[in-house]
C-alpha cells in the first residue's frame, strides 16, 4: 500500500510540476506567440477561385432530360379470393 501512495504522491508532483511550467512560460512568452503571426509571408498570388480554375463545378451537374416518375399502380388487395 506504501508503494501505491508514494506513486500517487509522485504522479501528483509531477503533474503539478508541468502545470506551473506552462503557466510561467505562458506569461512569459504570451507576446511571442502573436508577433510570429504577422511575419508568416503570405501569397498574394492565390487564385480567387482554384475550382474554377481546375474546371470543376461543386454540386451535382444538371440532368437535360430528367427521367419520368413512376406511376403508381393499383393497391395489390390484401383480401384473400375465395
Amino acid at each position: 500500500m506504501q508503494r501505491v501512495r508514494v506513486g500517487l504522491t509522485g504522479l501528483a508532483f509531477v503533474f503539478l510540476l508541468v502545470m506551473l511550467a506552462t503557466a510561467f512560460l505562458r506569461m512569459a512568452g504570451g507576446s511571442e506567440a502573436t508577433g510570429n503571426a504577422t511575419l508568416a509571408p503570405t501569397n498574394s498570388t492565390a487564385p480567387s477561385e482554384p475550382l474554377a480554375q481546375l474546371g470543376v463545378v461543386p454540386g451535382n451537374p444538371q440532368q437535360a432530360d430528367p427521367a419520368p416518375a413512376a406511376k403508381p399502380g393499383p393497391a395489390p388487395s390484401s383480401v384473400p379470393a375465395q
